[in-house]
């Protein structure tokens, strides 16, 4: 079959990156398996096994020249995947042969591969939610001033700024960083567990030596960066550690569907835009349009991938005793494709963040659309200090406004509601009196100081980690 006869995983040819493709690929995995025989073999050796030094030499030798169609043939006769690369590893390690995954079970080389693939995986994905919290902070610091409408019901309320909006964006990406941090940092190996958790091969290889056993998944630990391994389990390490994982990746994507949402919905308004090329079409009927196409495949992979969660969560419920094999199957999928899933919209995140396009003139003509119902009580009150009936001038500015709504609503004039104010005598205030109260900077209250004080205590904190763009990518 030709390349283009068969399906291939938009993931893998649109979205993700290729390092995160890298990390889910056979050579990640296989050469992992390979590395782990190493670590097996070296502590057994440690530990008194007869192993020689000339077959943990031979098995290095050959940690990545995996031959795939032998492992394929192998498996294919022997219906068994780890085995069909044991013989393969077999065959390009002739004297290491026989001492290849001597004691383990499957389960020591595909679930500790597993952990150290999501260890690796939950890493860049940290880099690239540092990326986009980098641009999103000199994005609120160069806008914190800027006053914009605020809303709530997506009504129009007091009003915020650009950049302490952008705060919002970047606090829920914080907490995602705690989360992600202490489920990375509570990562661990399954060690070398055996066929039910009890270790009873190992007890036998090492003579009934309880402490050997102990120390050899110290060894084997160590040697794979961990610094601890499950202290109990069955044949599986617990698959509630996939949940919380993804989990994880699910609070990413919600923070993600939440800013490109707010995105969609502020380009609408052209308020803000995100970044559009040259030769972008951005739709073959309507040659205008500029449809924010970015933000919007961000929700359809946070979409995606909240929606993926159910799966580990399923597969967790549902392991019986001490291992059943339904997790493996769906376990491939949920995972890999959670972690694709979110490293694409990191990607885009990260690339939208990095060019936003601001209109300041288009915001202002909004604010200033609706600033004189904003500033009403500030006119009443001052109207008041010059000698005005409260109660009375409540009255009168209750009336116009819904005048002057009605007029804005109902004929699409402008709002006049000023006008009508300078005009009623009982109110004794021109234009003059008026204007220096719609300022629009006089109603964002502490938002430059809350920016200011977010950027230096919590995100140049932050910062100071590993940072990985994901910004460089096609439409």
């Amino acid at each position: 079959m030709s390349d283009h006869s068969r399906y291939e995983s938009p993931l893998s040819s649109r979205y993700a990156s290729d390092e995160m493709q890298y990390l889910f690929s056979p050579d990640m995995k296989f050469s992992t398996f390979r590395r782990l025989w190493v670590a097996l073999a070296r502590a057994e050796k440690t530990l008194g096994v007869d192993i020689t030094d000339e077959q943990i030499a031979e098995m290095e030798a050959h940690i990545t020249d995996i031959d795939y169609e032998a492992a394929a043939q192998y498996e294919k006769k022997l219906r068994h995947d780890v085995m069909a690369h044991v013989h393969t590893f077999g065959d390009a390690c002739p004297k290491a042969r026989p001492i290849i995954h001597f004691g383990a079970t499957s389960c020591y080389v595909g679930d500790n591969t597993d952990m150290i693939i999501m260890r690796e995986a939950l890493r860049l994905v940290r880099g690239k939610v540092l990326g986009v919290l980098k641009n999103l902070a000199a994005f609120a610091d160069e806008y914190k001033s800027l006053p914009c409408l605020a809303y709530t019901h997506l009504q129009p309320a007091q009003l915020t700024t650009v950049g302490k909006r952008a705060t919002l964006w970047m606090y829920e990406l914080t907490l995602d960083l705690e989360d992600l941090d202490h489920v990375l940092s509570s990562l661990k190996l399954l060690g070398s567990k055996g066929t039910t958790g009890t270790q009873a091969s190992f007890v036998e290889i090492f003579g009934g030596d309880r402490g050997k056993v102990r120390r050899a998944e110290e060894l084997i630990a160590k040697e794979m960066g961990f610094d601890d391994v499950v202290p109990v389990s069955g044949q599986t390490y617990s698959r509630k550690f996939d949940s919380r994982v993804l989990n994880v990746l699910a609070g990413i994507a919600q923070s993600a569907y939440k800013f490109s949402n707010d995105m969609r919905i502020l380009q609408s308004f052209k308020e803000l835009e995100e970044p559009f090329e040259t030769n972008q079409i951005g739709s073959s009927a309507m040659p205008y349009k500029r449809n924010p196409m970015r933000c919007e495949r961000i929700s359809a992979l946070s979409r995606y991938v909240i929606s993926d969660t159910i799966n580990p969560q399923i597969t967790a419920a549902t392991q019986w005793m001490e291992r059943t094999l339904d997790d493996s199957a769906n376990k491939r999928l949920s995972v890999a494709e959670a972690f694709l899933a979110v490293d694409a919209i990191l990607n885009i995140y990260q690339n939208v963040t990095k060019g936003l396009v601001v209109y300041p003139k288009v915001i202002e003509r909004r604010v200033m659309a609706e600033l004189p119902f904003m500033a009403s009580e500030n006119i009443m009150m001052d109207a008041v200090t010059r000698g005005a009936d409260r109660q009375e001038i409540h009255e009168r500015i209750r009336r116009h406004a819904m005048e002057a709504g009605r007029r804005v609503k109902e004929e699409g004039l402008d709002n006049d509601l000023i006008d009508r104010i300078c005009a009623d005598p009982a109110f004794g205030l021109s234009h003059a009196d008026i204007d220096p109260i719609l300022v629009p900077s006089n109603y964002i209250g502490c938002c430059p100081e809350q920016v200011t004080a977010f950027l230096a205590d919590v995100i140049a904190p932050l910062l100071t980690g590993e940072i990985t763009d994901g910004a460089e990518l096609t439409v």
